[in-house]
């Protein structure tokens, strides 16, 4: 459970940007179970700006060839921005893109602990289709893995907690995964590895991913539409019964509250998901046990957007349920009716989603809920009469 900028500040963030976030995150929603600072990507780009990506970015290395926090963008750096993210009891994350930087391989750089330069490890064919900054790299050279190894390294000497890589799943990459593992394992710090993003990513790669990954994304970016969000369906329900401590599918970042800021989709605005498009999103994401990540930017979010995320039963059913997983899909004239069942300790859980443009009262058999005891609506809202358009009643039986 934590925060990213990608939704709300997409390449540009700031270091007076991301400690805000972590602050609201101590003040407001640390009780509740967030405790997760993220700055994606970019974050070596002095140039970056929003809606798109820089050709041929002047990216900051070290002699090295490793990438630099911008200094016009974080003056003091990403140790001493870690430090102040865990003074304040929270983890502190960074997106990479696979591969070398293409300026390492423009200036030959040496790798650092060997005699190899950037130019004999990359593979210039190998290049991410939608990012320019890199080059891949020929894992048949023994200074590809030297050069991770540098990298997460250097991460783990920072203070990094977090890594979200990039470029990894679509198409699937075995080799760069395994790679990067070995990196943070050879780091002696524990450090999350989250792969991206997961357009068609395949149940096949089951194996490897839990080898390798404790998150692993299962589509492209999501927006504040709704049929993003219902798109979300399917693919949770496919991925939810394989979820396990230690290794899980994400159904991606939470465009809640104020997003586009500096994006690299869209303007500056409230997030487009209605109130009830909002509950839906974060029940199916915690019945499904994805991962949450808010992506918009806290401080200038709503109250009503910042008491959504202090619920504790999104914490209480992440954490603790188990066997969640969809067990009604059904037609109804312009929309469907879906419902999740998940297993508590001496409790039981239950979400009964209408994805209709128009509220409808739906009843659905107790014995279908697995229900026994009292009803609670985790959102506050009546335990009965009709679910809102595009909804959720949320219940908890105990």
């Amino acid at each position: 459970m934590g925060w990213n900028s990608w939704d709300c500040f997409g390449t540009t963030v700031t270091e007076a940007e991301v400690l805000a976030n972590a602050q609201v995150m101590h003040d407001q929603l640390l009780h509740a179970g967030w405790d997760t600072i993220v700055v994606d990507i970019a974050w070596y780009d002095p140039t970056a700006r929003s809606h798109g990506y820089n050709d041929n970015a002047p990216v900051v290395l070290d002699e090295y060839g490793r990438q630099l926090p911008a200094p016009n963008r974080f003056p003091n750096g990403f140790a001493a921005l870690a430090s102040k993210v865990h003074e304040l009891g929270l983890r502190f994350g960074l997106h990479i893109m696979r591969g070398i930087p293409r300026r390492a391989v423009e200036l030959d750089l040496p790798i650092h602990g060997t005699s190899w330069t950037a130019s004999e490890v990359a593979d210039r064919d190998n290049v991410c289709a939608w990012n320019p900054d890199n080059f891949g790299l020929n894992h048949d050279h023994p200074g590809a893995q030297a050069y991770y190894d540098a990298q997460v390294a250097q991460f783990a000497e920072w203070g990094v907690d977090f890594v979200k890589a990039d470029d990894m799943l679509a198409p699937y990459h075995e080799r760069e995964i395994a790679a990067y593992a070995r990196a943070i394992e050879r780091s002696g710090r524990d450090i999350v590895l989250s792969l991206s993003p997961g357009t068609q990513l395949s149940t096949h790669h089951l194996d490897h991913l839990r080898a390798n990954a404790r998150m692993w994304r299962i589509s492209d970016d999501l927006w504040d539409r709704w049929e993003d969000v219902h798109a979300q369906f399917a693919r949770l329900a496919r991925w939810a019964p394989f979820q396990q401590a230690g290794a899980w599918a994400d159904a991606d970042m939470l465009p809640l509250g104020h997003i586009g800021i500096r994006a690299e989709r869209g303007d500056d605005r409230a997030s487009r998901l209605s109130l009830d498009e909002q509950k839906t999103l974060l029940t199916l994401w915690v019945m499904g046990r994805s991962p949450l990540m808010m992506g918009g930017d806290l401080p200038t979010s709503s109250p009503e957007t910042l008491s959504l995320l202090a619920n504790p039963a999104l914490s209480e059913v992440l954490t603790s349920s188990y066997d969640g997983r969809e067990v009604i899909r059904e037609p109804l004239d312009d929309g469907e009716l879906i419902v999740w069942t998940a297993r508590g300790r001496d409790c039981s859980y239950a979400a009964i989603f209408w994805t209709g443009s128009t509220p409808r009262e739906v009843s659905v058999p107790l014995e279908s809920l697995a229900a026994k005891g009292s009803a609670q609506n985790l959102w506050g809202d009546p335990t009965d009469g009709d679910v809102p358009a595009h909804g959720v009643r949320w219940l908890k039986f105990s």
